[in-house]
């Protein structure tokens, strides 16, 4: 049995890699600030389920507060650690990019000097395919160019990546980055598609699609990213992964698929393309298999049946998440 700190513990993710960790046995400290990033309802459900589990503890600290994350922390050790407390989204960064710094660079330097100061031995650092902007050839491979990120969100993720590797060359630290592709999955992110667009259609609401739907992405079903993420745990030096479906679709695929599952017609409003969006999202995977032996598990309309049965099965509230931008 080992102990895990993993940040972001309410999260999407976080939720399901606590999930995942303590499966297998392990004790996990979480923590969360539990902001309002959005609907917080969705975070309550989470910590929910994750606070009926033995072996799970959990404070509410925002890693960027230094001196709160170590007091929080006194007097716990950890085997590993993996930082996913981060502020995310493409189109929230360009209309207020401080946030973003503030969580996902100070705070990450906060969760990296914690490792230090502890000897913890493993961190495992969330990053973004945002980081691969235009111009890099598809699919994206972990070498490619990512000094050109297209949002503040892509821009701070880079940053403590760059970060991770300086704390590996100085202190010793074995950091795995991993990049994630679109993920998606029940109780997935109000701001994102998935949840936006299955809401929309069930209760019958305008379809707001920024684009002209052709647009692609490398959707990843969360269970894929939890476990690919716990794999990430290997001691590997400093390496950079790319966890993706490594199948693209486009929305209107992914709305047409929505639609087939509900049996109603989504009444799409069409936006044009939002500001620091990508045309496309594709991963490169190879890495990952050779170094974590990790490959995606779930096909697409497999992942969406997950998702549509989790919305009709929680709609009482679910229908009430807030969605607009």
């Amino acid at each position: 049995m080992a102990h895990y700190l993993v940040t972001g513990a309410a999260g999407f993710i976080g939720a399901k890699v606590a999930s995942l960790l303590l499966d297998d046995g392990h004790t996990v400290i979480g923590v969360d600030n539990m902001n309002h990033a959005y609907d917080v309802r969705l975070k309550d459900w989470r910590l929910a389920q994750l606070k009926q589990r033995p072996g799970f503890s959990f404070d509410q600290v925002d890693i960027s507060d230094r001196q709160a994350l170590f007091a929080a922390l006194e007097g716990q050790r950890a085997d590993g650690v993996i930082n996913l407390a981060a502020r995310a989204g493409v189109r929230p960064s360009v209309q207020d990019p401080r946030p973003y710094v503030q969580t996902n660079v100070l705070g990450g330097l906060n969760v990296l000097d914690w490792c230090r100061v502890q000897g913890v031995p493993k961190l495992v650092q969330a990053s973004t395919s945002s980081l691969y902007g235009l111009g890099n050839p598809t699919p994206f491979q972990e070498t490619a160019d990512i000094t050109r990120p297209l949002s503040p969100y892509a821009a701070t993720k880079g940053a403590s990546e760059l970060l991770c590797h300086t704390y590996h060359h100085l202190h010793g630290l074995d950091v795995t980055v991993v990049r994630y592709f679109t993920v998606y999955g029940p109780a997935g992110r109000p701001d994102m598609s998935i949840f936006r667009f299955i809401q929309w259609v069930a209760e019958g609401r305008k379809l707001r699609l920024y684009g002209d739907g052709t647009q692609k992405r490398d959707f990843t079903f969360v269970d894929d990213i939890a476990r690919g993420t716990v794999m990430a745990l290997a001691p590997l030096g400093y390496e950079i992964i790319n966890l993706g479906g490594d199948r693209p679709a486009s929305m209107n695929d992914v709305i047409g698929k929505i639609e087939a599952l509900l049996g109603k017609t989504a009444d799409v409003e069409r936006l044009p393309p939002a500001p620091g969006d990508m045309p496309a999202t594709w991963a490169k995977i190879d890495k990952a298999g050779r170094l974590l032996g990790w490959e995606p598990g779930t096909a697409l309309d497999e992942g969406l049946e997950a998702c549509v049965a989790w919305y009709l099965q929680e709609r009482s509230w679910a229908r009430q998440v807030e969605t607009d931008d």
